[in-house]
């Protein structure tokens, strides 16, 4: 597989505008005739330390680094605010950073564009002010209703000291990551491949959520555009020739679990797999456009629908009648193909839009592919052992959930890839062609089970590799209240292969599995696993690599959207500082008020 990764390599988004920048504002005391010549190396000295930080640790989804750009001069009042803007807009920064070290005038050196995520930087230190500066720009960031997160180290330094604090570090990280994921959603597309997915209500698409919320739109292609561009030959034929060759040599076929009288002839077999690489070159091309396609005389369909996340109904009039589009999902959502090592597509099956946007918020925020998954089943210890005789320790010692679905699970869920010598799910540009290939060794794709899907179809069955730290999180709209995110930190746990059959023969064991250990508090919803499985607010859930639940809070107060129900410990949440006007001894009912408060991001 050719492959681009590496600090070297050069990487290009496929999407439809520029990737946001972070503006760094040196914020400084306007007094001249000595306070401000005084300031002004140390001022501008935060600010690329800040910009060093950032570029060296945070990237886009597409693998290139997040780029800086610094205010030409120190701003000291409304004039050097205004230039700091106008060189802001036209460099493409979607994303503001202040930072300080000293007194400087509240309003009139913040940041007053309206749409942009916000953090303010206020160095701690005695010789000169800047935490007075930080207080009273936020004051009025909360009390103009633009809301900016207030970053503060917890440690006095010198004023000639250069490294930044860890926690200063981390917080601003988790600032950027966060402000990097909404910027760049913003003016993007959902693409909804067909409709609602047997009444499952997230593939009820909300174009006021997206819009408003996300600052995305809506597109919508009904599904007979694939047996349009099938029939009609609107795919590259090189590259499905190189593709089908492809999967026949990497995608390890698995026995045909159907009854004998209901099975598929080999040559119907052959049929469905060329139409299931078929339908993965037609989504991702729906998705993103294809230049390949002009060439060929398809000058409309090569543009593409501009979508950085998708979903496909599938079911039931499609796979009543022709392939599943498990295959496709899984294909799309995994960070490798035919033609190599690439940045995962978002695909969400069952056109699940609301999974499909927790799919998104993990990817941004992470680089990595994500799983979609049915949350199908609690195991608790006292079930293991009364089924399988098996009596679970350490992370599962309070019950296992079951996560498993026929489609969307990206491969790279099967943890081969490794960290440390552990196994881990990493962004494209780390993972090594060894890695994707034992992701695709560790799969089988088993017929379809034509009870369910008549039209035949391939699902992906691995089983995830135990002690990968994962965060599964979920978005649910909710009549008079609106989007709430919801997530849960944990780690998957592997099953000695005999108790795994026995549990995973009593669903479907053709379908990739996931067993998660979610870390338990001991109260409210993460009592126990039965707590956190009873407390989820839909069918499905989709999870990421790492720990990333304070990332994902950091993003959601970003958008305006509450978070009902995280274990994340309580020093790591981070939001803007207006949050803390609506209550500190009650955080999640602050979040609630504070996100009816200011409003949707975009109106």
């Amino acid at each position: 597989m050719a492959t681009q990764t590496g600090v070297g390599a050069s990487f290009t988004s496929r999407l439809v505008g520029s990737l946001p920048k972070v503006g760094i504002r040196p914020a400084i005391d306007g007094r001249r005739k000595g306070v401000r010549e005084s300031l002004e190396a140390q001022t501008m000295g935060m600010a690329r330390a800040a910009a060093a930080l950032i570029e060296q640790n945070v990237r886009h989804i597409c693998g290139a680094p997040v780029e800086c750009v610094i205010a030409d001069t120190c701003i000291g009042g409304v004039a050097e605010a205004a230039r700091a803007a106008e060189k802001f807009a036209r460099e493409g920064v979607g994303v503001s950073l202040t930072v300080s070290p000293c007194w400087c005038y509240g309003s009139e050196t913040m940041d007053m564009e309206p749409l942009s995520p916000k953090a303010v930087w206020g160095f701690n230190g005695t010789e000169r002010p800047g935490a007075v500066y930080l207080a009273a720009v936020l004051a009025g960031h909360n009390q103009k209703g633009l809301p900016a997160f207030g970053i503060y180290g917890r440690d006095v330094l010198d004023r000639d000291d250069t490294e930044i604090p860890a926690d200063v570090r981390e917080k601003i990280l988790r600032f950027v990551r966060a402000a990097v994921a909404a910027a760049t959603m913003r003016g993007k597309s959902y693409l909804s491949l067909g409709n609602v997915s047997m009444g499952i209500a997230g593939s009820t698409i909300s174009h006021d959520f997206f819009e408003h919320w996300l600052g995305m739109r809506v597109e919508t292609v009904d599904m007979i555009e694939f047996v349009r561009r099938i029939e009609r030959n609107i795919v590259d034929p090189e590259e499905f020739k190189r593709a089908l060759a492809w999967t026949k040599a990497n995608c390890k076929q698995g026995e045909d679990h159907n009854s004998p009288a209901n099975r598929l002839t080999p040559a119907e077999q052959e049929r469905v797999w060329e139409w299931c690489v078929k339908m993965t070159m037609i989504a991702r091309d729906l998705m993103v456009g294809n230049p390949r396609l002009a060439e060929l005389g398809f000058g409309e369909e090569a543009l593409g629908r501009n979508a950085i996340a998708a979903g496909f109904q599938g079911q039931r009039q499609w796979t009543d009648h022709l392939p599943n589009g498990d295959f496709m999902e899984a294909i799309l959502n995994s960070s490798f193909d035919w033609n190599g090592i690439r940045a995962p597509h978002v695909l969400a099956t069952e056109n699940d839009s609301l999974n499909g946007v927790a799919m998104l918020f993990g990817h941004l925020l992470t680089g990595t592919a994500q799983v979609f998954a049915d949350v199908r089943t609690y195991w608790s210890p006292a079930a293991l052992k009364r089924v399988a005789n098996y009596e679970p320790t350490g992370v599962a010692a309070g019950g296992l959930i079951h996560l498993i679905n026929s489609g969307a699970a990206a491969i790279d869920g099967a943890g081969c890839q490794t960290i440390g010598g552990k196994a881990a799910m990493k962004p494209f540009w780390e993972i090594t062609e060894a890695e994707a290939k034992a992701c695709l060794e560790a799969t089988t794709w088993y017929p379809g089970t034509l009870e369910y899907f008549r039209g035949g179809g391939f699902s992906s069955h691995f089983v995830s590799r135990g002690g990968m730290p994962i965060t599964m999180s979920r978005l649910n709209v909710v009549r008079g209240l609106g989007p709430v995110l919801q997530l849960a930190e944990g780690w998957t746990f592997e099953l000695p292969a005999k108790v795994h059959d026995t549990l995973d023969r009593r669903t479907d064991p053709t379908w990739p599995t996931t067993w998660f250990a979610p870390r338990l508090t001991g109260s409210g919803a993460f009592t126990d696993g039965y707590t956190v499985m009873n407390t989820w607010g839909a069918n499905h859930g989709a999870f990421s690599y790492g720990h990333v639940g304070a990332d994902l809070i950091a993003l959601a107060a970003l958008l305006r959207i509450p978070v009902s129900m995280h274990n994340v410990p309580e020093q790591d949440v981070f939001r803007p500082s207006a949050w803390n006007a609506f209550g500190t001894a009650d955080l999640e009912g602050a979040d609630y008020r504070a996100c009816a408060n200011f409003g949707p991001l975009y109106g």
